[in-house]
Protein backbone atom coordinates (compact mmCIF):
# COMPACT_ATOMS: atom_id res chain seq x y z
CA UNK A 1 0.00 0.00 0.00
CA UNK A 2 1.22 4.00 -0.61
CA UNK A 3 0.94 6.73 2.03
CA UNK A 4 1.99 10.27 1.13
CA UNK A 5 4.05 11.06 4.57
CA UNK A 6 7.14 12.53 3.09
CA UNK A 7 8.08 13.40 -0.22
CA UNK A 8 11.72 11.63 0.21
CA UNK A 9 9.18 8.40 -0.10
CA UNK A 10 8.43 8.78 -3.60
CA UNK A 11 10.32 9.15 -6.54
CA UNK A 12 10.88 11.86 -8.59
CA UNK A 13 8.99 11.09 -11.69
CA UNK A 14 6.38 10.10 -9.29
CA UNK A 15 6.37 13.50 -7.78
CA UNK A 16 6.69 15.00 -11.58
CA UNK A 17 2.93 12.83 -12.17
CA UNK A 18 1.42 14.33 -9.79
CA UNK A 19 2.25 17.60 -10.46
CA UNK A 20 1.31 17.21 -13.75
CA UNK A 21 -1.81 15.50 -12.69
CA UNK A 22 -2.70 18.35 -10.39
CA UNK A 23 -2.47 20.67 -13.14
CA UNK A 24 -4.99 18.57 -15.23
CA UNK A 25 -7.35 18.30 -12.01
CA UNK A 26 -7.00 22.28 -11.90
CA UNK A 27 -7.53 23.05 -15.62
CA UNK A 28 -10.82 20.24 -16.01
CA UNK A 29 -12.41 22.01 -12.43
CA UNK A 30 -12.00 25.57 -14.27
CA UNK A 31 -13.12 24.61 -17.59
CA UNK A 32 -16.72 22.83 -15.53
CA UNK A 33 -15.55 20.74 -13.14
CA UNK A 34 -13.41 17.57 -12.71
CA UNK A 35 -15.14 14.11 -13.69
CA UNK A 36 -16.40 11.81 -10.38
CA UNK A 37 -13.16 9.66 -10.30
CA UNK A 38 -13.56 8.86 -6.95
CA UNK A 39 -17.54 8.34 -6.43
CA UNK A 40 -18.37 6.62 -3.40
CA UNK A 41 -15.29 6.83 -1.26
CA UNK A 42 -14.83 8.59 2.05
CA UNK A 43 -11.63 10.62 3.68
CA UNK A 44 -11.36 10.86 7.36
CA UNK A 45 -9.65 13.93 8.71
CA UNK A 46 -7.94 13.67 11.81
CA UNK A 47 -6.76 17.11 13.45
CA UNK A 48 -4.69 18.12 16.38
CA UNK A 49 -3.60 20.95 15.05
CA UNK A 50 -6.38 23.14 13.74
CA UNK A 51 -6.19 24.34 10.34
CA UNK A 52 -8.25 26.55 7.46
CA UNK A 53 -6.55 25.59 4.72
CA UNK A 54 -5.81 21.74 5.45
CA UNK A 55 -9.51 21.42 6.10
CA UNK A 56 -11.03 23.05 3.51
CA UNK A 57 -8.72 22.08 0.84
CA UNK A 58 -8.66 18.76 1.67
CA UNK A 59 -13.21 18.82 1.98
CA UNK A 60 -13.30 20.27 -1.09
CA UNK A 61 -10.69 18.19 -3.34
CA UNK A 62 -12.62 15.19 -2.14
CA UNK A 63 -16.22 17.17 -3.44
CA UNK A 64 -14.73 17.96 -6.60
CA UNK A 65 -13.77 14.50 -7.80
CA UNK A 66 -17.24 13.15 -6.32
CA UNK A 67 -15.81 11.97 -2.75
CA UNK A 68 -16.75 12.67 0.53
CA UNK A 69 -14.86 13.87 3.49
CA UNK A 70 -15.55 14.37 7.57
CA UNK A 71 -13.51 16.39 10.41
CA UNK A 72 -12.90 14.34 13.20
CA UNK A 73 -11.54 17.03 16.48
CA UNK A 74 -9.45 16.34 18.68
CA UNK A 75 -12.01 15.18 21.47
CA UNK A 76 -13.28 13.32 19.34
CA UNK A 77 -9.88 11.09 18.45
CA UNK A 78 -7.22 11.60 21.35
CA UNK A 79 -4.36 9.75 19.71
CA UNK A 80 -2.48 7.64 21.97
CA UNK A 81 -4.90 8.86 24.84
CA UNK A 82 -8.42 7.73 24.41
CA UNK A 83 -6.89 4.41 22.22
CA UNK A 84 -3.78 3.75 20.99
CA UNK A 85 -2.88 4.76 17.52
CA UNK A 86 -2.92 1.03 16.19
CA UNK A 87 -6.43 0.62 17.39
CA UNK A 88 -7.07 4.15 15.41
CA UNK A 89 -5.99 2.91 12.18
CA UNK A 90 -7.62 -0.26 12.30
CA UNK A 91 -10.67 1.06 13.17
CA UNK A 92 -11.23 4.03 10.94
CA UNK A 93 -9.60 1.85 7.81
CA UNK A 94 -12.84 -0.50 8.37
CA UNK A 95 -14.86 2.66 7.81
CA UNK A 96 -13.05 4.63 5.14
CA UNK A 97 -10.84 4.84 1.96
CA UNK A 98 -8.50 6.89 3.26
CA UNK A 99 -7.13 8.80 6.42
CA UNK A 100 -5.65 12.12 6.43
CA UNK A 101 -3.64 13.05 9.71
CA UNK A 102 -2.67 16.92 11.00
CA UNK A 103 -0.80 16.04 13.89
CA UNK A 104 2.16 17.51 16.46
CA UNK A 105 4.53 14.01 17.07
CA UNK A 106 5.59 12.51 13.32
CA UNK A 107 5.95 9.46 15.46
CA UNK A 108 1.38 9.47 14.89
CA UNK A 109 1.72 9.69 11.46
CA UNK A 110 3.97 6.35 11.68
CA UNK A 111 1.99 4.65 13.54
CA UNK A 112 -1.27 5.12 11.82
CA UNK A 113 0.38 4.58 8.51
CA UNK A 114 2.13 1.12 10.11
CA UNK A 115 -1.29 -0.11 11.33
CA UNK A 116 -3.89 1.36 8.95
CA UNK A 117 -5.12 -0.59 6.50
CA UNK A 118 -5.93 1.65 3.83
CA UNK A 119 -3.96 4.83 2.92
CA UNK A 120 -2.26 7.82 5.17
CA UNK A 121 -2.22 10.80 4.52
CA UNK A 122 0.32 13.79 6.36
CA UNK A 123 -1.32 16.85 5.96
CA UNK A 124 0.91 18.24 8.65
CA UNK A 125 3.50 17.20 11.43
CA UNK A 126 6.25 18.85 13.40
CA UNK A 127 8.95 17.49 11.32
CA UNK A 128 7.62 17.69 8.22
CA UNK A 129 4.64 19.35 5.57
CA UNK A 130 4.47 17.04 2.22
CA UNK A 131 0.99 18.47 1.25
CA UNK A 132 2.38 22.05 1.92
CA UNK A 133 5.64 21.30 -0.22
CA UNK A 134 3.44 20.34 -2.91
CA UNK A 135 1.27 22.96 -3.47
CA UNK A 136 4.62 25.15 -3.24
CA UNK A 137 6.39 23.12 -6.07
CA UNK A 138 3.27 23.03 -8.34
CA UNK A 139 3.12 26.99 -7.45
CA UNK A 140 6.34 27.39 -8.53
CA UNK A 141 6.05 24.39 -11.80
CA UNK A 142 3.34 27.10 -12.98
CA UNK A 143 5.71 30.34 -13.08
CA UNK A 144 8.60 29.21 -14.58
CA UNK A 145 7.60 25.74 -16.18
CA UNK A 146 10.01 23.98 -14.81
CA UNK A 147 11.81 23.14 -11.49
CA UNK A 148 15.34 21.85 -12.09
CA UNK A 149 18.26 24.50 -12.12
CA UNK A 150 15.15 27.15 -10.39
CA UNK A 151 17.25 29.20 -6.95
CA UNK A 152 14.76 28.42 -3.78
CA UNK A 153 15.33 31.00 -0.69
CA UNK A 154 13.82 30.31 2.74
CA UNK A 155 14.01 33.33 5.06
CA UNK A 156 13.29 32.56 8.63
CA UNK A 157 12.69 29.77 10.92
CA UNK A 158 13.69 26.67 9.64
CA UNK A 159 10.35 24.40 10.51
CA UNK A 160 8.55 21.36 8.84
CA UNK A 161 8.14 23.34 5.90
CA UNK A 162 11.26 24.17 5.20
CA UNK A 163 12.15 20.02 5.70
CA UNK A 164 9.90 19.35 2.95
CA UNK A 165 11.06 22.07 0.83
CA UNK A 166 14.66 20.47 1.22
CA UNK A 167 13.16 17.32 -0.33
CA UNK A 168 11.99 18.94 -2.89
CA UNK A 169 14.61 20.59 -3.62
CA UNK A 170 16.74 17.30 -3.89
CA UNK A 171 14.29 15.40 -5.37
CA UNK A 172 13.79 18.32 -8.61
CA UNK A 173 17.63 19.47 -8.71
CA UNK A 174 17.18 22.93 -7.22
CA UNK A 175 19.33 25.36 -5.48
CA UNK A 176 18.51 25.95 -2.24
CA UNK A 177 19.78 28.46 0.14
CA UNK A 178 18.18 28.84 3.89
CA UNK A 179 18.85 32.23 5.81
CA UNK A 180 17.72 31.30 9.73
CA UNK A 181 19.65 32.89 12.95
CA UNK A 182 22.00 29.67 14.59
CA UNK A 183 19.43 28.02 16.84
CA UNK A 184 16.74 27.69 14.12
CA UNK A 185 18.75 26.28 11.15
CA UNK A 186 17.55 23.05 9.91
CA UNK A 187 18.74 20.23 11.34
CA UNK A 188 22.34 18.02 10.13
CA UNK A 189 19.90 15.08 10.12
CA UNK A 190 17.20 16.54 7.54
CA UNK A 191 20.35 18.53 5.03
CA UNK A 192 21.99 14.91 5.45
CA UNK A 193 18.92 13.27 4.07
CA UNK A 194 18.06 15.74 1.38
CA UNK A 195 21.87 15.49 -0.04
CA UNK A 196 21.60 11.85 -0.43
CA UNK A 197 18.16 12.06 -1.93
CA UNK A 198 19.42 13.88 -4.90
CA UNK A 199 22.66 11.80 -5.31
CA UNK A 200 24.93 14.91 -6.03
CA UNK A 201 22.04 16.92 -7.50
CA UNK A 202 21.11 19.14 -4.35
CA UNK A 203 23.00 22.65 -4.32
CA UNK A 204 22.06 23.74 -0.57
CA UNK A 205 23.87 26.50 1.40
CA UNK A 206 22.59 27.19 5.09
CA UNK A 207 23.74 30.79 6.42
CA UNK A 208 22.35 33.24 9.48
CA UNK A 209 23.02 35.88 6.80
CA UNK A 210 19.57 36.76 4.91
CA UNK A 211 20.54 39.00 2.28
CA UNK A 212 23.13 36.53 0.99
CA UNK A 213 20.61 33.33 1.20
CA UNK A 214 18.02 35.94 -1.16
CA UNK A 215 20.90 37.48 -3.70
CA UNK A 216 19.37 36.38 -7.18
CA UNK A 217 16.62 34.25 -6.01
CA UNK A 218 14.05 33.26 -8.45
CA UNK A 219 11.90 32.33 -5.24
CA UNK A 220 11.64 33.84 -2.00
CA UNK A 221 9.65 31.96 0.46
CA UNK A 222 9.19 32.69 4.32
CA UNK A 223 6.93 31.28 7.25
CA UNK A 224 5.18 32.40 10.47
CA UNK A 225 8.90 32.68 13.19
CA UNK A 226 6.57 31.29 15.75
CA UNK A 227 4.18 27.95 14.68
CA UNK A 228 1.60 26.21 16.88
CA UNK A 229 3.28 24.46 20.08
CA UNK A 230 5.78 27.32 20.17
CA UNK A 231 3.42 30.19 21.71
CA UNK A 232 5.92 29.81 25.13
CA UNK A 233 8.43 31.26 22.94
CA UNK A 234 7.08 33.86 20.89
CA UNK A 235 8.26 36.94 22.52
CA UNK A 236 12.45 35.46 22.16
CA UNK A 237 11.15 35.07 18.75
CA UNK A 238 10.37 38.18 17.51
CA UNK A 239 13.72 39.55 19.54
CA UNK A 240 15.47 37.47 17.16
CA UNK A 241 14.08 37.35 13.79
CA UNK A 242 12.96 41.01 12.83
CA UNK A 243 16.55 40.90 10.66
CA UNK A 244 14.60 38.30 8.77
CA UNK A 245 11.72 39.96 7.76
CA UNK A 246 10.51 39.51 3.71
CA UNK A 247 10.54 43.25 3.01
CA UNK A 248 10.88 45.32 -0.07
CA UNK A 249 14.28 46.23 0.66
CA UNK A 250 15.37 42.37 1.18
CA UNK A 251 13.69 41.12 -1.72
CA UNK A 252 15.10 43.78 -4.11
CA UNK A 253 17.99 41.45 -3.84
CA UNK A 254 16.46 38.62 -5.42
CA UNK A 255 16.05 38.16 -9.25
CA UNK A 256 13.90 40.73 -10.74
CA UNK A 257 11.48 38.07 -11.73
CA UNK A 258 11.46 36.61 -8.22
CA UNK A 259 8.27 35.38 -6.60
CA UNK A 260 7.04 35.43 -3.09
CA UNK A 261 5.49 32.20 -1.07
CA UNK A 262 4.22 32.04 2.46
CA UNK A 263 2.50 29.30 3.11
CA UNK A 264 0.04 31.31 5.43
CA UNK A 265 -1.16 32.04 7.97
CA UNK A 266 0.89 34.87 7.72
CA UNK A 267 1.64 37.27 10.35
CA UNK A 268 1.76 40.64 8.52
CA UNK A 269 4.69 43.58 10.06
CA UNK A 270 6.38 40.22 11.68
CA UNK A 271 8.27 37.54 8.92
CA UNK A 272 6.73 39.66 5.25
CA UNK A 273 5.14 42.89 5.46
CA UNK A 274 2.05 43.97 3.45
CA UNK A 275 4.04 45.25 0.57
CA UNK A 276 5.47 42.39 -0.10
CA UNK A 277 2.56 40.26 0.61
CA UNK A 278 -0.27 42.00 -1.14
CA UNK A 279 2.44 43.26 -4.04
CA UNK A 280 3.47 42.19 -7.88
CA UNK A 281 5.76 39.38 -6.90
CA UNK A 282 3.37 37.66 -4.41
CA UNK A 283 1.94 34.75 -5.40
CA UNK A 284 0.86 33.83 -1.44
CA UNK A 285 -3.07 33.63 -2.67
CA UNK A 286 -2.24 31.03 -5.87
CA UNK A 287 -0.25 29.03 -3.93
CA UNK A 288 -2.95 28.66 -1.16
CA UNK A 289 -5.07 27.40 -3.87
CA UNK A 290 -2.87 24.95 -4.95
CA UNK A 291 -3.46 23.22 -1.69
CA UNK A 292 -6.75 22.22 -3.68
CA UNK A 293 -5.67 20.88 -6.82
CA UNK A 294 -2.03 19.11 -5.34
CA UNK A 295 -4.30 17.34 -2.56
CA UNK A 296 -6.83 16.20 -5.63
CA UNK A 297 -3.84 14.89 -6.95
CA UNK A 298 -1.94 13.00 -4.39
CA UNK A 299 -5.83 11.78 -3.29
CA UNK A 300 -6.82 10.69 -6.91
CA UNK A 301 -3.42 8.84 -7.29
CA UNK A 302 -3.46 6.70 -4.34
CA UNK A 303 -7.76 5.93 -4.00
CA UNK A 304 -8.04 5.71 -8.01
CA UNK A 305 -7.54 2.68 -10.26
CA UNK A 306 -4.75 0.69 -9.07
CA UNK A 307 -3.60 3.36 -6.87
CA UNK A 308 -3.93 2.16 -3.68
CA UNK A 309 -2.67 -1.25 -3.92
CA UNK A 310 1.15 -0.88 -5.04
CA UNK A 311 4.29 -0.78 -3.43
CA UNK A 312 2.79 -2.75 -0.31
CA UNK A 313 6.01 -4.53 1.26
CA UNK A 314 7.89 -1.58 0.05
CA UNK A 315 5.79 1.02 1.81
CA UNK A 316 5.52 -0.93 5.00
CA UNK A 317 9.57 -1.10 5.16
CA UNK A 318 9.38 3.65 5.06
CA UNK A 319 6.78 4.09 7.42
CA UNK A 320 8.78 2.32 10.51
CA UNK A 321 11.69 4.26 10.13
CA UNK A 322 12.00 7.07 12.08
CA UNK A 323 11.77 10.81 10.26
CA UNK A 324 15.88 10.99 11.33
CA UNK A 325 16.86 8.15 8.77
CA UNK A 326 17.03 7.92 5.27
CA UNK A 327 13.72 7.11 3.25
CA UNK A 328 13.69 4.31 1.43
CA UNK A 329 13.24 4.94 -2.22
CA UNK A 330 10.34 2.57 -4.17
CA UNK A 331 11.75 -0.10 -5.39
CA UNK A 332 10.17 0.53 -9.01
CA UNK A 333 8.56 3.59 -10.08
CA UNK A 334 4.32 3.83 -9.79
CA UNK A 335 2.06 2.91 -12.22
CA UNK A 336 0.61 5.15 -14.13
Amino acid sequence: MKHFLDLADWTAADLQYLLDSAVTLKDEHRRGGNPPLLKGKALAMVFQKPSLRTRVSFEMAMQHVGGYAFYLSPQEIGLGKRESTADIARVLGGYVDAIMARTFDHQHILDLARWSPVPVINGLTDYNHPCQAMADLLTIYEEFGRLEGLHLAYIGDSNNVTTSLLMGAAQFGMKMTIGSPEGFQPKPAALEKARQLARGRLDVAVTDDPLAAVTGADVVYTDTWTSMGQEAEAEQRRAIFPPYQVNEALLSHAAEHAIVLHCLPAHRGEEITDEVADGPQSRLFPQAENRLHAQKAILVHLLGAGGAADDEDDQTEQTEKKPKKKGKKDKKDKKK
